[in-house]
């Protein structure tokens, strides 16, 4: 993986802000994974929440914004630098911890292999 900030989207995905990718289908690089449930803009904390599991057994992770290789409006897709089983190991994400613990993304910074600054 090059050197660049995982909390951060690339240059090189096409992303702008403002645009809403709630619904947009995730492509990982061995085929899709799963929808977008929420995303965040936030500078130096932006992120995807992707639900990976059929409607009984619904899952979310986290997928930090700079795993987004490719953005397409077009056909409504994110491509993703990570596997179907990296994402589906990812730990679950936990939206009431996620607003309380201070830390809470530096497990997902963990996990994804980059120290969250």
């Amino acid at each position: 993986m090059s050197e660049f900030d995982i909390w951060n989207y690339r240059p090189s995905t096409g992303y702008r802000q403002g645009v809403d990718l709630v619904g947009y289908k995730v492509e990982a690089t061995d085929g899709t994974i799963g929808k977008i449930d929420k995303h965040s803009e936030d500078v130096g904390s932006s992120y995807l929440v992707v639900d990976v599991g059929t409607w009984i057994f619904g899952r979310r992770v986290l997928l930090p914004a700079g795993t987004i290789e490719l953005i397409d409006t077009a056909e409504e897709k994110v491509y993703v630098d990570r596997t179907k089983e990296q994402i589906e190991a990812a730990p679950e994400f936990d939206e009431a911890k996620q607003g309380g613990e201070p830390g809470y993304l530096e497990r997902f910074s963990r996990y994804y292999g980059q120290p969250h600054m």
